[in-house]
Order: structure tokens, then sequence, then C-alpha cells
């Protein structure tokens, strides 16, 4: 391994680094020292730092994360039931997320005089405020 000072870190890995001392902050990565004012890490925090982006786009929060490996060691503990359900549920979002995009659709080509006056989109706000309320 070698050492890689901030700056070549935020290049490297597209974080700021401002976003670099957070996460160190936090405790998700740790800095070997200094050169100077700059701090520096080993070359294994490009790894962590796209096991961080991974996760978080897999919609892990920060604490999630953080909990899934030691600053100070190279491994993961990741359930594979967890990352399963965590699949599960992605895709769940997805489903949703195209569903409000079909709608989006729906209502800017819809032709009534007025998007409350849209029957199809009333059923959907009718079924938003059963869905919430459930």
């Amino acid at each position: 391994m070698f050492r890689i000072d901030i700056a070549e870190v935020a290049r490297r890995s597209g974080y700021r680094p401002s976003t670099l001392r957070y996460y160190e902050k936090r405790g998700l990565i740790v800095s070997d020292g200094r050169h100077g004012l700059r701090r520096q890490y080993d070359d294994g925090v490009l790894t962590r730092l796209a096991l961080i982006g991974l996760g978080q786009r897999a919609g892990y929060s920060l604490d999630d994360i953080a909990s899934l490996f030691s600053p100070k060691r190279d491994d993961l503990t990741l359930s594979r039931d967890d990352l399963r359900s965590q699949a599960i549920n992605l895709r769940k979002q997805a489903q949703e997320l195209q569903a409000t995009a079909d709608l989006l659709d729906h209502v800017a080509d819809c032709n009534a005089p007025s998007h409350l006056e849209c029957p199809r989109f009333q059923a959907i706000l009718q079924d938003v405020l059963t869905t919430r309320s459930q």
C-alpha cells in the first residue's frame, strides 16, 4: 500500500475534500496522518469510498454503512438475507417510481380541461390518500 493525500483521493474518487473529512469524522474512513497540513490515506481508502458509494446507491444510510465495516479493518459484515431484503425494497421503489412517472406522462398528455378534472388523476389521488392512511 502507498499513501495518497486528500487532494488526490478527492480527484480519484470524485468526493470533495469536505466530504472526505466528514466521512473521517463519522468513522467511515481513517487517515494515516498528515503531510504538512494535508491528510494522508492509504490507497485502500479508494475501495472503502467505492463501498460507501455503492451502499448509498443501494439505499443504505451512512450509519448502516458504518455498521458494515470497521474503520481499521478491510472486511465487511454483510448479511445475505439483509441484502436480498434491500434488493426487494429497491425493486418496489423502482415500481412505484415507474408508476409515478407513467402518471405524470398521462397528466401531461391528458385532454381534460384541468388536471383535477381528469378521472384517472382523481382515482390516483384517492389511492394516494387511501395508501397513506393505512
